[in-house]
C-alpha cells in the first residue's frame, strides 16, 4: 500500500501532525501555486494589476476571471481557485457597502484584507469545511489618498508588499520586480511593469491581449479601470 502523502494527519482539517504542521492548509497553498501568474504593484499614486489568462478561441469573452472589482477604491487579482475567490469577493464586496453605509466614508485597503482574512482563518480550524484553495492581491488606495498592496494565503495571513507576484510564475516574477522595482517610479512605467514581469515568464510569442488581463486605479480618478482588448495592445506595444 502507498503510504498517504500527510500520513493519516490530512484526513481532517483540525487535525495537527506531530511536526505541527496543518496538512490541508499546505495543499490549498500548493493550489495557488500551480495557478496562473497574477503580478501587482503600486507607487505613492497608483496600483496597477497584470494576470496571466488562459484562453481558447472558442470562449466568449465575460470579463476577467483573475481581476475582480470589490469596490471603485479597491481591487483584486488571485491565483489559485476562481470558484472560492468569488465567494471571498462577494463577501468583501457586501462588506464595503456596510462600512459606506455606517460610517460614510469608504473602507481602507487593509481593513478589508483583514476581513477576508477572518473568514479564511476560520476555515482552517472548522470541522466539515476545507481551507480556500486561493491567494489574494487586495490593492487600492485609502480614502486618505495612500496606496496600499496586501498579499493574503489560506491560512489567513497576510503581509504588505509594494510589489508581489503569486502563482505558477512567481518566482521569476518576483525575481523580476526585485530588480527592477523603485519607490518613486512613474504611473506610466508602474502601468507597463507588471506586463514586463509577465513578458519575463510567457515570452514575447505568447504575451498578448488575449493572453492576460490589466486593470488599474489611478489617484486622480480614484476608479478601478479594467483594460479591454484594444487598450491591452496599446499598453503592450509599448514594452
Amino acid at each position: 500500500m502507498f503510504q498517504q502523502a500527510g500520513r493519516g494527519y490530512d484526513m481532517a482539517i483540525t487535525q495537527f501532525s506531530p511536526e505541527g504542521r496543518l496538512f490541508q492548509v499546505e495543499y490549498a497553498i500548493e493550489a495557488v501555486r500551480r495557478g496562473t501568474t497574477a503580478i501587482c504593484a503600486r507607487n505613492k499614486n497608483s496600483v496597477v494589476f497584470a494576470v496571466e489568462k488562459k484562453s481558447s478561441d472558442l470562449q466568449e469573452n465575460i470579463g476577467s476571471e483573475k481581476i475582480f472589482k470589490i469596490d471603485n477604491h479597491i481591487g483584486v487579482a488571485i491565483a489559485g481557485l476562481t470558484a472560492d475567490a468569488r465567494v471571498l469577493i462577494d463577501k468583501g464586496r457586501v462588506q464595503a457597502q456596510i462600512h459606506l453605509l455606517n460610517y460614510d466614508e469608504k473602507i481602507n485597503v487593509k481593513e478589508l484584507t483583514l476581513e477576508i482574512c477572518e473568514i479564511l482563518q476560520a476555515y482552517t480550524q472548522n470541522a466539515g469545511v476545507r481551507p480556500f484553495g486561493v491567494s489574494f492581491l487586495i490593492a487600492g488606495i485609502d480614502p486618505d489618498g495612500e496606496t496600499a498592496l496586501f498579499l493574503t494565503d489560506p491560512s489567513g495571513a497576510l503581509w504588505g508588499y509594494r510589489a508581489f507576484a503569486i502563482g505558477s510564475g512567481a518566482n521569476e516574477a518576483r525575481t523580476y520586480l526585485e530588480e527592477n522595482y523603485k519607490e518613486d517610479i512613474s504611473d506610466d512605467d508602474l502601468k507597463l511593469l507588471p506586463l514586463k514581469a509577465l513578458k519575463e515568464i510567457m515570452g514575447d510569442e505568447n504575451l498578448n491581449e488575449k493572453t492576460c488581463d490589466v486593470a488599474y486605479i489611478l489617484k486622480d480618478q480614484k476608479q478601478f479601470i479594467l483594460l479591454n482588448n484594444d487598450e491591452k495592445k496599446e499598453l503592450l506595444s509599448k514594452i
